[in-house]
Order: structure tokens, then C-alpha cells, then sequence
């Protein structure tokens, strides 16, 4: 394995006026990250710490519930995702379980009853995610030189944001995989866990391990960030490789994009400065369902997977 880490940025520089140089070396940064890793950490981002920690307490006490429990908190049927509590299915059932939710106020959601208070946890740090969400928005925009508001003019449905708190069970002998490697369909990808760790990002052929801090947040971009910058930004393999004898919890926030949107490469990337688009462009939600397929019809053969090179223009 790699013996590097990814960068760690910090932000409190846009939370306090007059520190134009700490925003400059934090663009820098998220930049540099963006073109070599497509990850980032992320400290001092406005999400308190004591929120985080107690979200990651109140979800180990509600994993820990029998099943009985947990599966009043099942999805309702005709929900356009399985918000709620859900196990993966049987041939993987070792592997994880987790609560999906949508935005606050979707009628979709279905809320745990217990423990007290996990609700309201819930919906508070998901509108704290959504606002450290526009400020990495509003950084990459500057770190890729676009006119002032162009992604978040771009990006304006938060309808379609996702959150997710997981339990990893322990890893077996004959298996440690909690989620394969993998690239996430979405602009922004926010990640925090607890000490028992577990992401691991590829670089050069190499896995890099993230050692977990406590307060610190995990930041990827996506696909649709590697589109529209005509691969100026990576979209980074990740997994999560779970321990012997231990449970791993963790939260994953998806800043995502509206289905209705067209994605393709920006002229600024492209007509611009002389290069080809190396992308056909796409409706956002025919992606999601083509990377929904491969979880709910699983191709005999890995080479049948659908990824991002589906709408690669050969070079």
C-alpha cells in the first residue's frame, strides 16, 4: 500500500474575514487534490464536531437495535429510493447495513423512533452538509477558473441530495470487502467515520489508506465533475475494506445534481483551449439509471459494468 496520504485542507479562512492569503493556499490545495487525487480532507468546515460525534453515537445505538427494531423503519413502497433502514440483500448480507435519507421534509423518508432524538440529529447535520456542500462548490468553481455562480447556477435542485449512515460488520476470513472499488456518479461526495477506518483510495495503481480524525471530513468529487471539467478534476476509485472483529460506522453525504440536467464537457475545457470533449454528453438521470443496473442486475461479466466510459469518446 502507498505510504502517502490525501491532502488535508483548511477552511476556516472563508469563515473569518481578511485572511485572502489562507483562501488562496486552500484553493491551491482543493485544486492540486482535485487534478491528482480527486479526494481531500477537509477541518475547520462549519460542521460542529460535537455534531458529528454524536451523529455517529446515535447510529451505533440504532444499529445495535434487534432487527425487529430497525425494520419499523423500512422503506415505504413507491419511493423513488429506498429511504429508510435497509440491509443489503441476502448474498451479501455479511457485509453492511444503513439508513438512507432525503432531504428534510421529503415525504419519502422514514425516520427511526429511537433513540430520542436521532431525527432531528439527522435532519440538522444533512442541512449542515448541504451548506458545506456550496462552499466546495463554490471553490471548485474557482479552482477551475469558471465565471463567478456558474456551478451553483448549474447545480440549483438540492431535491436530489442523499444521505447515508452505515454499519460495516467485521471482516470474515474469507472476505474483508465492504463496499468494491468504485467511483461515485455525483458532483460531491462528504465521508466521516469512526476510528475504525476502513476508505481507501486508489492512486497510480496504489491504495491509499485515510486514516480517520475525529472532526475531519472526507471530500470527493465525482463523475460529474470529471465530465464537465473534461477530466481537469478525477473521479477517484474508492472502497471501504472492513476489520476482524469490528464493526465500522460511518456517514456518506451525496451532493448531487438534478436529473433533469444535461452533462457534458464545458467549452472552457474544450472549444477554449483546443481540446477534444472526451464525453458525449447525457441526461443525468439515464446515468444514474444505467449505474443503478449494475446493482439490481449485476452483469455476468465484469467488462459489462457500466461506468463512466460508457459515454467515453475514443482518442
Amino acid at each position: 500500500m502507498a505510504k502517502t496520504s490525501i491532502p488535508t485542507v483548511d477552511l476556516s479562512p472563508f469563515f473569518t474575514k481578511g485572511d485572502e492569503e489562507g483562501k488562496k493556499k486552500a484553493i491551491k490545495i482543493i485544486g492540486h487534490a482535485c487534478s491528482e487525487y480527486g479526494f481531500f480532507q477537509i477541518v475547520n468546515h462549519g460542521v460542529p464536531v460535537d455534531l458529528i460525534n454524536r451523529a455517529l453515537k446515535l447510529s451505533k445505538t440504532f444499529f445495535d437495535y434487534p432487527s425487529e427494531e430497525k425494520l419499523k423503519s423500512s422503506p415505504q413502497p413507491g419511493g423513488p429510493l429506498p429511504a429508510g433502514y435497509s440491509r443489503q440483500p441476502e448474498r451479501s448480507a455479511d457485509k453492511n447495513e444503513f439508513l438512507l435519507m432525503l432531504p428534510p421534509g421529503s415525504s419519502h423518508n422514514v425516520y427511526p423512533s429511537n433513540p430520542p432524538g436521532f431525527r432531528e440529529l439527522l435532519d440538522e447535520i444533512f442541512s449542515y452538509l448541504v451548506k458545506t456542500g456550496s462552499l466546495i462548490e463554490s471553490l471548485l468553481n474557482d479552482c477551475l477558473g469558471l465565471p463567478p455562480n456558474f456551478l451553483k447556477d448549474y447545480n440549483n435542485d438540492r431535491k436530489w441530495d442523499l444521505m447515508s449512515t452505515f454499519r460495516y460488520f467485521p471482516a470474515t476470513d474469507m472476505e474483508n470487502t465492504g463496499v468494491g472499488e468504485h467511483k461515485d456518479v455525483n458532483c460531491i461526495t462528504f465521508v466521516f467515520e469512526d476510528e475504525v477506518g476502513g476508505l481507501e483510495v486508489k492512486k497510480d495503481g496504489e491504495w491509499i489508506s485515510v486514516a480517520p480524525t475525529q472532526g475531519t471530513l472526507v471530500v470527493n468529487v465525482g463523475d460529474i465533475i470529471q465530465v464537465l471539467s473534461n477530466n481537469k478534476f478525477k473521479s477517484a476509485s474508492h472502497r471501504v475494506v472492513r476489520q476482524q472483529g469490528r464493526n465500522r460506522h460511518s456517514y456518506a453525504f451525496f451532493y448531487n445534481l438534478g436529473g433533469d440536467k444535461w452533462v457534458e464537457p464545458l467549452p472552457q475545457f474544450t472549444k477554449a483551449i483546443g481540446e477534444p470533449p472526451r464525453y458525449r454528453g447525457f441526461f443525468y438521470k439515464e446515468y444514474l439509471q444505467l449505474r443503478l443496473r449494475n446493482k439490481t442486475h449485476p452483469p455476468s461479466r465484469p467488462e459489462d459494468v457500466i461506468s463512466l466510459a460508457h459515454y467515453a469518446i475514443p482518442t
